[in-house]
């Protein structure tokens, strides 16, 4: 199975499955005296660890993080960083059933096809506990591009049609977490909860839409081909499991707009040069241009759902399956840090990629 690594420079290499001893990386090309600060990682695992709350699945996961290499004193050595995380919580024979069953919206048919063989428990490498690595490895870039003057929010924006109204420049992007959807907007999150908990007790599932910002960005990043940061920024995200959108800037409504209202003239303020709506997202002719990157990111409803569904079995006969096991009614607030993670690692590897080639 290739396509297990990510980044060019600043790269990641996962390794797991969701019901396996434990899931783990491999950072290599991570700057010397990068500093490596164990109790921040474990922060951001928390945030996107399971049984956090009444609105997400309650397998209980200390998602305790276990740095094996390539870190001395706090700091990175400039060697691979290799890190595991342990699964203890996995009840395995709750997908027994589902050995020779195609799950509906699932890669339990892609896999049977491709490979001639798959792991039935949890979906095995499909599963989004292999974003645990990612979460790791963006730790890591977050505390690199912090000391470059970047930063990195994201935030749940929509759920189903429940949707925050104002721009992130409205909100007031500290309070994400007060509550437990990760909505800076309290009224709007407060409908958002109300409504996955019903979806919940109901034994069905919901998407929706999460937001992410980078500020201080630096002007330069990204190539104008095919390594265009937008490019890059798109691919990091869509890899994300349960992904099915990407817009930056101002993404798809942008398209109904007529040149003379959707093009940004330049202004210059307080001595710099910039756009005056950022309709560009701060990436024009796929480089940054020094302004917020702001994009979306849209996720599908999860697709194991707690109700009977009629499907077929690996012999193509019909058959009815009824999901067991402890699964997310949504996951968004879990895929907060996940999205925020992407941000960072696509973001450090262009700079430093920038650094060498620019």
């Amino acid at each position: 199975m290739a396509g297990n690594t990510f980044g060019k420079i600043y790269q990641l290499t996962s390794f797991g499955e969701s019901h396996g001893k434990a899931v783990g990386g491999v950072i290599d090309g991570c700057p010397p005296g990068t500093p490596v600060d164990e109790t921040y990682i474990q922060v951001e695992l928390d945030r996107r660890r399971p049984g956090q709350s009444k609105i997400t699945t309650q397998r209980q996961e200390g998602d305790q993080v276990e740095i094996l290499s390539g870190v001395l004193d706090g700091v990175a050595t400039g060697t691979p960083i290799g890190f595991i995380i342990r699964n203890k919580d996995h009840r395995s024979n709750d997908y027994d059933n589902m050995k020779k069953v195609f799950r509906p919206s699932h890669a339990d048919f892609t896999y049977d096809q491709k490979y001639g063989i798959r792991d039935h428990r949890g979906g095995g490498r499909s599963s989004a506990r292999e974003t645990i690595a990612r979460v790791v490895a963006g730790a890591i870039a977050k505390k690199a591009l912090e000391s470059h003057g970047v930063s990195i929010k994201a935030y749940t924006s929509r759920v189903g049609n429940i949707e925050v109204q104002k721009s992130y420049k409205e909100l007031d992007l500290s309070r994400i977490e007060e509550n437990i959807i990760r909505c800076p907007d309290m009224d709007v999150a407060r409908e958002m909860i109300e409504l996955v908990d019903g979806i919940r007790k109901a034994g069905d599932t919901i998407g929706g839409v999460i937001t992410c910002v980078a500020q201080g960005v630096p002007v330069g990043l990204g190539e104008p081909a095919f390594d265009k940061l937008h490019a890059q920024l798109g691919k990091a995200m869509l890899s994300i499991n349960a992904v099915k959108g990407f817009e930056y800037g101002s993404g798809f409504e942008g398209t109904r707009l007529q040149g003379s209202e959707h093009n940004d003239k330049f202004v210059s303020e307080g001595g710099k040069i910039i756009t005056e709506k950022n309709h560009s997202g701060g990436i024009q002719g796929g480089i940054s241009n020094g302004q917020d990157i702001y994009l979306n990111v849209a996720f599908k409803p999860v697709a194991t759902i707690l109700q009977k569904q009629v499907t077929v079995n690996s012999e193509g006969n019909e058959t009815e399956l009824k999901v067991k096991g402890r699964h997310d009614p949504c996951v968004l607030p879990r895929a907060v840090p996940i999205v925020e993670s992407m941000m960072a690692i696509t973001l450090l590897d262009m700079l430093l990629t920038n650094k060498i080639y620019g």
